[in-house]
């Protein structure tokens, strides 16, 4: 007899629930226990899940009813929403194929001069700008600079995006407090959410061999801090300078582009550092579904048990990181200092 029967006859409900369903699927716990000839042991009370309150009561779903609920509904609903997603994801994959075919492309010796010619005009420091060059060759040496440019024409353009999306979000956060309140659930959701999660819908959506999946995954992960620090600088601005700017008779446009944006420039740009080390982190992960780049090496020294090579990926992975990192701060430096400055 189940432990919920006297319940359940307590509270008249013995015919509504009907006889208990011998043929119904065992939990693995009594399946383990059926194999060693022993009856199945618990709590004294047990707690009372579906699967336990199923025992008593056949009208109760079991917890694999509603495992097995959500996914017919997730694939009930696919067909509308590949309808409405294909045409406007697939612009994503054309994007992001023409950038791993042109960095991939472009010789050695002319995307190695133009990457260091990048870091110095961003960060305008010698130190960091040989350490780019070092380690880009280096990456070279040991064979590994190919897939070091497909895992960072992906972050290029998934960084892009996220700050051309990112950015307009978090200036309309910072103007309306209610759009603000709505949108902060769903980022805590996002920045939550564990980063294999991300990948589940995606793969019953689209293709493994599209580049879109992962596109939108490492998007999706890596846009949270540009629209959290761009809504925070704007309202950081301080409110002498906007009542000075209302002074002046400055439209909204002109305060924001001339005075919020500005002043704002260097969270926005901690934010941008953030959504790169994050595009950088789930590049890696994405390697799961087809992503190309340093993480296919790593997931192929996880899966062949090949040391050598899964170490030699991640600290290829480590000088990218540090190499974006470095060359976004230095930036972030110069953007401080020109604020001081004026």
């Amino acid at each position: 007899m189940a432990f919920y029967d006297k319940l359940f006859s307590a509270l008249g409900l013995s015919e509504w629930c009907g006889t208990p369903d011998d043929k119904a699927p065992l939990s693995l716990a009594d399946l383990a226990a059926q194999a060693g000839g022993e009856e199945a042991s618990g709590p004294l009370i047990p707690i009372p899940s579906f699967d336990n309150l199923h025992e008593s009561c056949n009208r109760i779903w079991q917890s694999r009813d509603v495992t097995n609920g959500i996914e017919e509904g997730f694939l009930a609903a696919k067909p509308v929403l590949k309808t409405v997603l294909d045409p406007i994801t697939q612009p994503l994959s054309w994007i992001l194929d023409g950038a791993l075919w042109l960095f991939e492309a472009t010789p050695w010796f002319i995307m190695v001069p133009l990457l260091v010619a990048i870091s110095w005009y961003a960060s305008r420091s010698r130190p960091v700008t040989i350490f780019v060059a070092v380690s880009i060759m280096l990456l070279a040496v040991v064979d590994h600079y190919d897939v070091a440019m497909q895992t960072l024409s992906i972050i290029f353009v998934c960084t892009t995006i996220s700050v051309l999306f990112g950015v307009p979000i978090g200036i309309a956060m910072s103007k309306s407090d209610r759009l603000q309140k709505s949108v902060v659930p769903l980022l805590d959701l996002l920045q939550t959410l564990p980063t294999f999660v991300y990948l589940i819908p995606l793969i019953f959506l689209f293709s493994v061999t599209e580049s879109k999946l992962y596109g939108i995954a490492i998007i999706l992960y890596a846009i949270v801090p540009v629209i959290r620090l761009t809504d925070l600088g704007i309202r950081l601005v301080d409110r002498d300078v906007i009542e000075a700017a209302n002074a002046f008779g400055m439209t909204d446009r002109q305060k924001l582009l001339r005075v919020q944006l500005p002043l704002a420039l260097p969270n926005i740009m901690a934010g941008i550092n953030q959504t790169i080390m994050m595009s950088l982190a789930m590049v890696v992960i994405a390697s799961l579904v087809s992503a190309p780049g340093l993480g296919v090496n790593v997931l192929r020294g996880i899966r062949n048990l090949e040391l050598g090579v899964g170490i030699v990926a991640g600290i290829g992975i480590v000088l990218l990181a540090v190499i974006l990192d470095r060359v976004s701060k230095a930036a972030l430096t110069r953007v401080d200092k020109t604020q001081v400055k004026h």
